[in-house]
């Protein structure tokens, strides 16, 4: 039998009898049994570690694994990610080489980068891969804000400017991600990594950050680019900010949105759909004057932008000119 790391595979599933599923790697949904001979280890490691919440992380044999603890009918569940051992390089995940080129250009630039996807999209490895491309790129302090922790990326990082990086991954002070958010600001990060925009306190936090002069990564539930901005909107609005100043600092603030979806069994590739902002604040940008009005009528933005970088056009002369030669 194998251990329970011998085997690829992106999630385990242990049912209350303790019987334990993965993806088969045939067919897109399928699971197939799976019997590890380390089981007891593994199964003790995960229950052991509950201390009250339902989202919680373990790490085992060098691998991290993102524990969802749910009752069921007939007992304790548990439904887990399993992350690389180590963050993938941004060129691995299967981005066009023009999006990545654009991508890591922004490094040098300050606003939001908005990463939308359902679960189990990728949102998380493909915005941990980016800011690692930062760090290495650029150098620089890096902050990070998870619940729960996923990816591996604390440390000190060489950059290729010789310079060097340094990532500090933390979870919410008491769930209060507003707290947290501004404790962050405080430490002067140049890069602010928030897990997963869920309450009205971490949106509007992140679009005040993202005015600020820091370089701000998250992810959200969302179903396209439209809906991923339009949902960070709401749930900024929904707490002590108003729609319209949400709308205003999202104008000012985003960089840049992705949407990504993942496709094929096995090793799925990303589908993406993304829209970019002017990262020269002071210059005009038709993306910044929509977004700010609250109507989000973008499809031909969108469609207008996938295609330069396709073709390999910049979209603004200011990435190539201000920011790659830095």
């Amino acid at each position: 039998m194998a251990r329970i790391n011998d085997v690829f595979y992106s999630d385990v599933y242990i049912m209350p009898d303790k019987t334990v599923f993965v993806p088969d790697g045939h067919s897109e949904n399928g699971l197939q049994k799976f019997e590890p001979e380390d089981f007891d280890e593994f199964y003790e490691l995960v229950t052991s570690n509950y201390k009250g919440k339902s989202s919680y992380s373990v790490i085992y044999e060098g691998f991290f694994f993102r524990v969802e603890r749910t009752v069921s009918m007939f007992g304790d569940m548990y439904c887990m990610r399993k992350m690389p051992r180590k963050v993938p390089d941004l060129t691995s995940l299967g981005y066009p080489p023009a999006l990545i080129n654009y991508l890591a250009g922004l490094g040098h630039a300050s606003g939001l980068i908005l990463l939308g996807g359902a679960t189990g999209s990728g949102k998380t490895t493909t915005i941990s891969s980016l800011l690692r491309e930062f760090l290495i790129r650029n150098g620089g302090f890096a902050y990070t804000i998870e619940d729960p922790f996923e990816m591996p990326l604390d440390g000190e990082y060489t950059a290729l400017n010789g310079s060097l990086g340094v990532c500090k991954q933390t979870q919410p002070i008491n769930d209060d991600w507003g707290a947290s958010l501004r404790s962050a600001l405080r430490s002067r990060p140049r890069y602010i990594l928030v897990g997963e925009i869920r309450t009205p306190e971490a949106a509007s936090e992140c679009l005040r950050a993202a005015t600020s002069g820091h370089l701000v990564l998250s992810t959200i539930h969302a179903n396209n680019v439209t809906d991923a901005l339009d949902a960070l909107v709401k749930h900024a609005s929904a707490g002590e900010m108003s729609e319209e100043l949400a709308f205003d600092l999202l104008s000012r603030g985003i960089l840049g949105v992705i949407h990504q979806t993942l496709i094929g069994s096995g090793r799925k590739r990303p589908v993406v759909q993304y829209l970019f902002a002017n990262p020269i604040t002071t210059q005009g940008d038709q993306t910044r004057n929509i977004i700010k009005t609250g109507k989000l009528n973008l499809a031909t933005t969108i469609e207008m932008q996938m295609t330069r970088i396709a073709q390999g056009r910049s979209l603004f002369d200011v990435i190539e000119r201000n920011f790659n030669n830095q």
